[in-house]
């Protein structure tokens, strides 16, 4: 497998022309047009192959746009408690809850919210069975297929030895008592073709009880709006399963929603040199677009050169590691300078942190057709002090 995951978009888009001097820095800016976009072509896909599509909030949990969301899918999927509470309370429609780990303390609540309960295990699934029956909610339990497609080890939920999901090896007839669905998540920001690749090496395996159940859920990581993903063969695919083992079908798009409907301002800080140029910013990738480090990946950046000066960004924070990546300018830079990393609308805004007490970016959305720009969240010091004791 590859060390570093190879940057999937990064299309400017409509912010190709947006003035980064109109918002504080950091901050993201997320067009609603282009999330209206993303949402009809995933509407489309839903209306001409009979799919449940639900937005995964662990990747886009923007609630301010949720009403826009509510006219295009059929819910959302949530990852515990707090997702759950989120999806009922501002989004509506259907709810599926899938975690790793139930507790006790909260599994009533997270019932009462969700519509469909996935369960990691066949032990936690026989705990909890008679409660969700109890209130008619749909039981689903997570396979792992045990068939990789990912690029990067640490975001393959079919690696060796993962935590994630039932292995298929070990699915019987005991196993799905009480089962009402399979869930299934094995893509990371890919195409059509692995899904089909992991469908065609579990179908024969579980062929023996499809008929027995009410829906399968193809989990997330499709890039269906995507400009080069395969959709005809995504419908025709949904419709085959729909149409042979009289299922519903589910998918759980998270990236796809925001794809390429986000920006993340900085602005230079300092220039200082090393046996290199460095930029200092206030953008932090231990901070701010922590997957840059875990992934690791390098972002695209609005306006790099593949020649010109060179600079290696990194954050404000005491962390060594803090570096984001090293780009190419036409002009060299100065301090003050505005700057932006595209596609930062999914994942990073939901996995900011306060570390070193660095700033969170304020959230701005913006109409790329219109032009009307609102800050919809800025924060200051109480987030940060209200994490800590």
């Amino acid at each position: 497998m590859s060390e570093m995951m190879t940057t999937q978009a990064g299309d400017a888009g409509a912010f190709r022309d947006f003035d980064l001097s109109r918002v504080p820095t950091p901050a993201f800016v997320v067009d609603e047009k282009a999330i209206e976009r993303n949402l009809s072509i995933l509407a489309d896909v839903a209306d001409r192959s009979g799919a449940h599509i639900l937005a995964a909030l662990k990747a886009f949990s923007m609630f301010a746009l949720a009403p826009m969301l509510r006219q295009y899918l059929s819910g959302t999927c949530a990852s515990g408690l707090h997702e759950a509470r989120l999806a009922r309370e501002e989004y509506g429609g259907e709810v599926a809850t899938f975690c790793a780990g139930y507790k006790d303390s909260e599994i009533e609540e997270i019932i009462a919210l969700s519509d469909h309960m996935i369960f990691n295990s066949v032990a936690q699934k026989n705990r909890f069975l008679d409660r969700c029956q109890a209130t008619g909610k749909q039981v689903g339990l997570r396979i792992n297929p045990e068939h990789s497609e990912g690029e990067i080890a640490k975001y393959d939920p079919c690696a060796p030895c993962s935590r994630l999901g039932t292995p298929i090896s070990q699915v019987t007839s005991e196993v799905l008592d009480g089962v009402d669905g399979l869930h299934m998540h094995t893509l990371c920001e890919q195409g059509f073709a692995p899904l089909e690749r992991t469908w065609a090496a579990i179908e024969p395996k579980l062929a023996p009880y499809l008929n027995q159940l009410k829906w399968l859920n193809f989990g997330g990581g499709h890039h269906i709006t995507r400009d080069d993903y395969d959709r005809d063969a995504l419908v025709r695919f949904i419709k085959h399963i729909r149409s042979k083992y009289d299922v519903d079908v589910y998918l759980e798009p998270g990236e796809a929603v925001a794809l390429d409907a986000g920006i993340l301002i900085g602005e230079v800080l300092d220039l200082p040199q090393n046996g290199m140029n460095l930029a200092i910013t206030d953008i932090s990738a231990t901070c701010h677009m922590p997957d840059v480090i875990e992934a690791p990946y390098r972002p695209a950046m609005r306006g790099e050169t593949s020649t010109g000066h060179s600079y290696r960004f990194g954050g404000p924070s005491c962390l060594a590691g803090d570096v984001i990546g090293d780009y190419q300018m036409d002009q060299p830079l100065q301090i003050g300078d505005r700057f932006a990393f595209l596609d930062q609308a999914h994942y990073s805004m939901v996995k900011t942190n306060t570390f070193n007490g660095v700033a969170l970016p304020t959230i701005a959305l913006w109409n790329s057709q219109t032009d009307d720009l609102r800050i919809v969240r800025q924060f200051g010091y109480d987030d940060f002090k209200d994490r800590l004791s």
